[in-house]
């Protein structure tokens, strides 16, 4: 979603990538130890963002944008994103990524743990059925085998531990504008979010 707002020239990352990056050293590498060291380039990361306005992921060098969108790293990506020295890896370099620059960043904790002083937060959300249909979907056109009901079965985990993390975890921040996605297209919720955004700049008059 983050990369769907060239219009307001905001650095935009989904931070899902680099944990996801991370699930993958975890299907690589077994070892715990070895996952730790895990290096998310966040030079590439950077250039490739700005550059071509979409995320390319290096994982210790190697392209793994691809990689990543596996069945078999998606559904590991909760588990070792709970990790806490993983995600304590992951918030320093979300930090560095978003330092001096107006970003938008997407992430289950961005505005309560990663970013709890920005300047604008926002939560979107959307029935847990309409979100599976949506990944599904996502998952077809990326030729990713998982049937529905895996798919809403995942999402429905991953809330619950997520809810759950002794670091990070998700929640609601008490000054985010929540938006109700569930009956709304994308460019419904692209409209809606340029709007919040643009006013908090002050080009748009309350």
């Amino acid at each position: 979603m983050a990369k769907k707002y060239p219009s307001i020239h905001f650095l935009a990352i989904e931070m899902q990538s680099m944990a996801l990056a991370y699930a993958l050293r975890k299907v690589q590498e077994e070892n715990i130890e070895n996952l730790l060291f895990v290096n998310v380039d966040a030079h590439f990361l950077f250039e490739k963002i700005s550059q071509y306005k979409f995320q390319t992921i290096f994982l210790n060098e190697e392209d793994v944008t691809e990689k990543i969108r596996s069945k078999e790293v998606t559904e590991l990506v909760s588990q070792v994103s709970s990790i806490v020295e993983v995600r304590l890896n992951m918030v320093k370099l979300q930090r560095k990524l978003a330092e001096g620059k107006d970003v938008i960043m997407e992430g289950r904790d961005i505005t309560t743990y990663v970013f709890p002083n920005a300047n604008v937060k926002i939560y979107l959300d959307a029935d847990v059925e309409e979100r599976a249909k949506r990944r599904y979907k996502e998952n077809l056109e990326k030729g990713i085998n998982m049937t529905y009901e895996e798919v809403l079965e995942h999402i429905k985990w991953r809330d619950n531990n997520d809810k759950n993390k002794e670091l990070g975890a998700l929640r609601i921040a008490e000054d985010a504008i929540v938006i109700d996605t569930t009956k709304l297209s994308i460019e419904e919720v692209k409209q809606k979010v340029e709007e919040i955004i643009k006013k908090a700049k002050g080009e748009v008059k309350c």
